[in-house]
């Protein structure tokens, strides 16, 4: 047995941040629109427009920060058109996602209200690429000044009488890219004249992110780093897993083994590209005081055959799964610099946790591996040590085996583990040292085709089962992973 793991659950190497499991909803094809937001007056059963079915599935997965209203759409957005009351909101054209009419009846007071509804932390992305600094600072005033100014009397007007809190501030998006083409030498500049009029009023304190690199770019963080760490709290950085390019992503379903192969080997690619960020960030803030955002992140294919191409819907399936489990335990791993990630997106738009049709919903794979690891919020993560097999196939290299593990604060020890494999069995040797290990117990997400999905025919074809291929022997344990599979042991 070559897969070799020790873990030393008297060893505490530092807290995973629960944001670390954070979403992102961007109005986007159908994201808000029918996957969220239909409306007070729609025959779907909804609460305050919020549709119920996806309210209290989300409310399963114990969100802790949200993320809106985007992603590319963020530096279009105006906040000003989407307050009020909903019949008198300025209609747009959302140019950057598939040509359609955005109502802005899902504005900032919507926004609130949703967070509030799932009980999670609002990230709220303001306009660099095509706002102004006085926008920009009137929407903080409007959202959480407590005092007499126009902006907080407009938001009495609109019926919020108290303000919000409001933690988490993203000043632009993707700056680079759709968010102006900026240089990093420009964004900077940008960045500390924005930032300054995001302020705290009262004893809201906000926590300002800024725009950061994408994938590979070093310059952009050394740049970044050098000109505004001391401006900033965060520093975002997005990379998406596209076996084939970005110009030809491949399919969510219909993909090769060599595809599988493919996807595996981007995904362990996180690992490398947050050390190396990492390592430029430790030049300036070596006591890690900033935190990485990794607000954009997640599988991203072609669109399903048949829908608008803007709007970036897709399938989910096992390997999905697979790649959500493996991103989470690179996260952890990394839990001294990273303390929020958001993937993209929530519903119907890339990885979606949730997918609907009218009145139909289903859970994806996905949304199953973020149910599974929710026991690893704000968890101590502790010390582990592993020799796994090496996968190389079809000209991808690839470990076998990925695993992380935490202790919650009841002293449960909760391990992850994902194989990577889409064939093989993994044979386990895990060793546990520092716990008595009175009682296992383990839940699996696995299939029998690496491409299963769930359909709004059979919606439970993906889901999680007990698992109990494992033998114990004092405290060690023996364990069979089967292939393309995602477990989560609790270990008392």
């Amino acid at each position: 047995m070559s897969n070799k793991i020790t873990i030393n659950t008297d060893i505490v190497k530092g807290k995973i941040n629960k944001n670390i499991y954070g979403h992102f909803a961007e109005h986007l094809g159908r994201g808000i629109y029918e996957g969220l937001w239909v409306g007070e007056d729609s025959s779907i059963p909804n609460t305050n427009g919020i549709r119920n079915d996806v309210l209290e599935a989300l409310k399963k997965l114990d969100i802790p920060v949200l993320r809106w209203p985007g992603g590319c759409f963020a530096d279009e957005y105006h906040w000003k058109d989407g307050i009020g009351p909903r019949e008198g909101r300025k209609r747009m054209v959302n140019t950057h996602w598939g040509g359609v009419v955005e109502n802005n009846h899902f504005g900032t007071h919507e926004f609130m209200m949703l967070c509030d509804m799932l009980g999670a932390e609002p990230y709220i992305n303001g306009n660099v690429g095509s706002g102004t600094v006085q926008e920009m600072s009137e929407w903080v005033e409007y959202m959480t000044f407590d005092g007499e100014s126009p902006m907080a009397n407009w938001r009495r007007e609109n019926g919020r009488e108290e303000p919000w809190k409001l933690k988490y501030f993203g000043v632009g998006n993707e700056n680079w890219g759709c968010g102006g083409n900026m240089r990093p030498e420009y964004y900077a500049d940008l960045y500390r004249r924005y930032q300054t009029y995001v302020r705290n009023y009262g004893d809201n304190q906000i926590y300002r992110i800024a725009g950061g690199a994408n994938v590979d770019d070093y310059h952009w963080t050394e740049v970044l780093m050098r000109e505004a760490h001391h401006l900033m709290d965060g520093l975002s950085l997005h990379y998406y897993v596209h076996p084939g390019g970005f110009w030809n992503k491949g399919q969510a379903v219909n993909f090769t083994e060599v595809e599988w192969d493919e996807t595996m080997q981007q995904t362990m690619y996180m690992n490398e590209l947050i050390t190396k960020h990492s390592t430029i960030m430790d030049k300036y803030d070596p006591e890690k005081r900033i935190g990485m955002i990794i607000d954009e992140w997640g599988a991203w294919y072609d669109v399903e055959p048949g829908t608008n191409p803007g709007f970036l819907y897709q399938q989910n399936t096992i390997r999905d799964a697979v790649i959500a489990g493996v991103h989470f335990n690179i996260f952890h791993e990394h839990s001294d610099r990273v303390q929020m990630t958001n993937i993209a997106q929530m519903i119907n738009v890339i990885q979606a946790m949730i997918l609907t049709e009218n009145d139909k919903m289903i859970l994806t794979p996905t949304y199953h591996v973020f149910e599974m690891y929710k026991v690893h919020q704000d968890a101590d993560r502790i010390a582990l040590d592993f020799h796994v097999d090496t996968i190389n196939e079809n000209g991808f290299t690839f470990p076998q085996v990925s695993v992380s593990a935490s202790k919650a604060k009841d002293g449960t020890v909760n391990i992850s583990l994902c194989n990577l494999d889409k064939a093989k069995t993994a044979s386990l040797d895990l060793d546990l040292r520092g716990l008595d290990v009175s009682e296992v117990t383990g839940r699996i997400l696995t299939a029998n085709e690496m491409n299963a999905i769930n359909t709004f025919e059979e919606p439970e074809n993906v889901t999680p089962k007990t698992f109990t291929g494992f033998t114990k022997e004092g405290n060690r344990l023996d364990i069979e992973l089967p292939s393309k599979s995602v477990v989560v042991l609790s270990i008392k």
